[in-house]
């Protein structure tokens, strides 16, 4: 990765709202690093993509970010980074006297675990420089909870939590720190639902409709290079829904 331009580092990017925000920092001039667990070949089309279309430098990478040892691979080569955006993560939708204990350290492995890590390694590059831009993708459900989403709710909770409080450590030092907290999003997320269950869970929704990556994706870059002074703050993308 060159040192000229802009670098971003973004989590769970083959797809949804990940792939968005990997699409609208490529067409902003960011050279990307872009991870996934599984989704490898997904990722590497769009890493190719986006070299193509937008003449930036992407770099694919397949890492499990809920695994200290991963993640600790990742940042090896990185020597320096502008912007950490920590979209990856994953659901369990159960009752939780059914749920294992590794089930629920999974969960919160990948959705708050992973911030840790990345956020350890991310903030001494980004003093270096006294700024940075992190943004957390976080759940309408990490402040309301959701009944059969138990861990995943706890787990954004920890995330807002998290979000705020590094905030008020890192601000000092130039580097701002939100979260997104989003609502019911057209994602792969979502595929457990049926189109009848989908349709009923827009009723509820005032906007009346399920809301896009690419609206995720524009706040998210919107908070990276926009309100200088706007930091600490968990921000609901939901269409007015909770």
């Amino acid at each position: 990765m060159t040192n000229e331009k802009k670098l971003a580092l973004i989590t769970g990017a083959s797809r949804g709202i990940g792939r968005a925000t990997a699409e609208i920092f490529a067409e902003n001039g960011y050279d990307l690093i872009l991870t996934c667990r599984d989704s490898m070949e997904e990722l590497e089309n769009l890493a190719d993509s986006l070299r193509g279309s937008c003449a930036i430098s992407c770099l694919p990478v397949q890492a499990d970010m809920g695994k200290e040892s991963d993640v600790a691979r990742l940042f090896s080569d990185i020597t320096h980074l502008d912007v950490l955006v920590n979209n990856a993560g994953m659901a369990y939708f159960g009752l939780l006297s059914r749920m294992t204990a590794r089930e629920w350290h999974e969960v919160f492995a990948v959705n708050l675990d992973s911030c840790f890590y990345t956020c350890r390694a991310a903030i001494p590059l980004m003093l270096e420089r006294h700024a940075g831009r992190i943004i957390n993708v976080s759940s309408v459900w990490g402040a309301q909870g959701a009944s059969m989403e138990v861990a995943y709710s706890a787990s954004k909770g920890g995330m807002n939590a998290f979000t705020k409080a590094l905030a008020k450590e890192l601000a000092p030092s130039g580097i701002r720190v939100n979260a997104v907290a989003c609502g019911a999003i057209d994602t792969d997320m979502n595929a457990c639902f049926t189109e009848e269950e989908k349709a009923a869970l827009a009723e509820e929704i005032p906007a009346g409709r399920f809301g896009l990556p690419s609206e995720a994706a524009d706040l998210i870059f919107s908070l990276c290079v926009r309100s200088s002074y706007l930091t600490g703050q968990v921000i609901r993308l939901d269409g007015g829904w909770i």
